[in-house]
């Protein structure tokens, strides 16, 4: 005999707990994740959650949802549980906030129309290519360990070749092999850091929807821009010498897309040498430029070792391959190749091989041409969407590089109410405060990752939410 609809979700809810995957103390999902999650109204999840709490196994708490009260052991007598719930907050490294952490898991349900990644569609994955790297490495493949602590040395020859070309001339001596630039940042602020110091950066920036400066005691301080890039003169009466440092991303910002002009970038080298600041410049999204080649990076105006440089595949070619390079003096690069060896002792060598057939091959190269290619037919779809249905509630920048567009929602239409409302119709967006962005009425729209149908259709729903929004405001 079929089991009813609620008795389904009883069953699914006391397995979570008696398997201990949602420990005493810990909120289960809302009734509206719950209801999505099996497919039915919400009256019956209410049904199958005021079972439960008449078994004594979840209880509603105000300001906190419902929560585990109870696993089958501790109901048969007196046992207690370990209550795991209150070390989750115990921890050094502080969590994402709630925005970013509902956004990380809607980005993983494929029935979202995704205008918030910030990666490639599937549909520009060099599949076909990447399974003959890979085959062509697998086939030369002979018993391998870990790597040198600095990353394998072949790709460390090839990234400096490929560095030297876009200006940068730097031994591979001087390159770390990292998981990513993300794990490039952790290293930098558990190894480099004093604790207290203070951190530089653009206002907005993607690293405020991030914890690694913070979870190290770090402090952060923005910095205003203009469509050139950062304003170096707002650094002025703000550092304290020795403690203190400036992230920065000058080619297609994350999220504005603001490509800083070369003047500009001369202006930030010559008084943050002067001034003894170092830099950690993160130049993930240089390769994705549209219409023009960008300007030299910061590093490649550095004489005296002020800036670390971060590159990386994951925004380019594949995020699963998880390579990235750090570049900086040589010093430095063998103080976090050590903790890199401590943390994960070396990346993926298989990952290794296959980057660095990427990047010798020539068909990396080729493979960016045909990305540039269809990101600009993805822009010019997105940009006709927004004139067409988002004209007269917003004004956006026109991005010269990556995938993301930096719409500025005018003041009638709060962005919050506009993130609920779309995630409640499908529609993944970012909005401005995971970033700390003042006005609170920006959002970051990206066109790489969706459909050119999808992206026409997210757009055009969020044009239909604010005017229905308006509609409702009227009566």
């Amino acid at each position: 005999m079929k089991k009813p609809k609620y008795q389904i979700i009883i069953d699914f809810i006391k397995e979570k707990i008696s398997k201990g995957e949602w420990a005493i103390g810990s909120q289960i999902p809302s009734q509206r994740h719950l209801a999505k999650m099996f497919g039915v109204n919400r009256s019956t999840i209410i049904i199958a959650l005021e079972e439960l709490m008449a078994d004594g196994l979840i209880e509603g708490i105000a300001g906190k949802g419902t929560v585990v009260t109870n696993n089958t052991w501790t109901l048969m007598g007196n046992h207690f549980s370990t209550n795991w719930n209150g070390n989750v907050t115990q921890g050094i490294h502080k969590p994402s906030v709630s925005t970013v952490q509902e956004i990380n898991d809607a980005e993983s349900d494929n029935r979202f129309i995704q205008l918030s990644k910030g990666e490639l569609s599937p549909a520009l994955f060099p599949l076909k290519e990447m399974q003959d790297i890979i085959q062509k490495v697998s086939n030369q493949l002979t018993p391998f360990g870990y790597e040198e602590p600095k990353g394998n040395k072949k790709l460390r020859q090839t990234i400096s070749h490929y560095l030297k070309e876009r200006g940068i001339h730097v031994s591979p001596s001087s390159i770390l092999i990292v998981s990513g630039a993300l794990q490039a940042l952790y290293l930098i602020s558990i190894g480099l850091l004093k604790e207290k110091s203070t951190v530089f950066l653009e206002k907005p920036s993607y690293l405020y929807s991030l914890s690694v400066f913070q979870s190290a005691g770090m402090d952060l301080d923005g910095l205003p821009m203009d469509n050139k890039g950062v304003k170096v003169d707002s650094i002025f009466q703000r550092k304290e010498i020795g403690r203190n440092i400036l992230y920065i991303i000058p080619t297609f910002h994350n999220p504005t897309g603001i490509l800083m002009e070369e003047e500009r970038r001369e202006e930030l080298m010559e008084y943050c040498i002067r001034e003894q600041i170092p830099i950690i410049e993160d130049d993930v999204y240089r390769d994705l430029w549209l219409d023009n080649s960008p300007p030299e990076p910061l590093k490649a105006q550095d004489r005296h070792g002020n800036v670390l440089y971060i590159g990386s595949l994951s925004k380019t070619l594949s995020p699963g391959l998880r390579i990235g390079w750090l570049v900086g003096p040589e010093s430095v690069i063998d103080r976090l190749a050590d903790l890199k060896m401590q943390l994960d002792y070396g990346s993926s060598t298989l990952s290794q091989l296959a980057a660095e057939k990427w990047l010798s091959s020539g068909m990396y190269e080729h493979h960016m041409e045909n990305v540039r290619k269809q990101l600009k037919v993805r822009r010019q779809r997105a940009l006709d969407a927004l004139e067409k249905y988002l004209d007269a509630f917003a004004t956006w920048n026109v991005p010269k590089g990556s995938f993301f567009i930096w719409v500025k929602i005018k003041p009638a239409f709060k962005v919050k109410k506009l993130f609920e409302k779309a995630l409640s119709k499908g529609i993944l967006i970012n909005p401005g405060s995971i970033y700390k962005e003042k006005e609170g009425q920006f959002i970051r729209l990206s066109y790489g990752f969706a459909s050119l149908d999808e992206i026409e259709k997210g757009i055009y729903q969020l044009s239909e939410i604010i005017k229905n929004n308006k509609v409702e405001q009227k009566y």
